[in-house]
């Protein structure tokens, strides 16, 4: 059991991941039939929006701010401010992330694309780590990594489905606000 927690907590990003999956499907096993698919991608969205930003990033800032010596170990690297610099920014995502959860989509398009541009960055990063260090440590090279690019990719493909399904319903070739 402590190795399937340990496993939970070293791999947040993955972890809370499966939680919005886990979150999204026990919404809709509760909402009324027949499911439609802006149905579907609501529920996937919202939750993927609390748990993989709202959630994750707030575990990221307090292992970041608290647990600085810890998280850098994992990564990697040697302690430094720059811990306390990445939590603090973590903790900002994920507020928005919280924020975003039932909001409209301009909400959701900010905490995506924020979101994306820190992840990809930081996916960027690793592999520099990777290449130029031989920087392989679990948390430089392991799912963390993999999930800096997920993420994005998930987040920005329900963004997009979102608005192409906002654009149906409403058929002005705009996507409603209050997605």
């Amino acid at each position: 059991m402590a190795v399937l927690i340990g496993f939970l907590l070293a791999n947040f990003t993955l972890s809370f991941l499966v939680l919005g999956l886990i979150a999204a499907a026990l919404s809709l096993g509760r909402r009324s039939r027949p499911l439609t698919a802006a149905m579907v991608v609501e529920d996937l969205f919202s939750y993927f929006l609390l748990f993989s930003v709202g959630v994750s990033f707030f575990y990221n800032f307090v292992c970041h701010v608290f647990f600085g010596d810890m998280a850098a170990k994992f990564i990697g690297w040697a302690q430094s401010p720059f811990q306390a610099e990445v939590g603090w920014a973590s903790l900002g995502f994920s507020a928005i992330g919280f924020l975003a959860f039932r909001r409209n989509f301009g909400a959701r398009a900010a905490a995506v694309i924020g979101v994306s541009c820190f992840l990809l960055g930081a996916a960027a990063g690793h592999v520099y780590q990777m290449i130029v260090n031989n920087n392989f440590a679990p948390g430089n090279a392991g799912i963390i990594f993999y999930t800096d690019l997920l993420v994005p990719a998930v987040g920005l493909t329900l963004l997009w489905l979102q608005h192409r399904l906002g654009r149906r319903k409403v058929g002005l070739g705009k996507s409603t606000e209050g997605l």
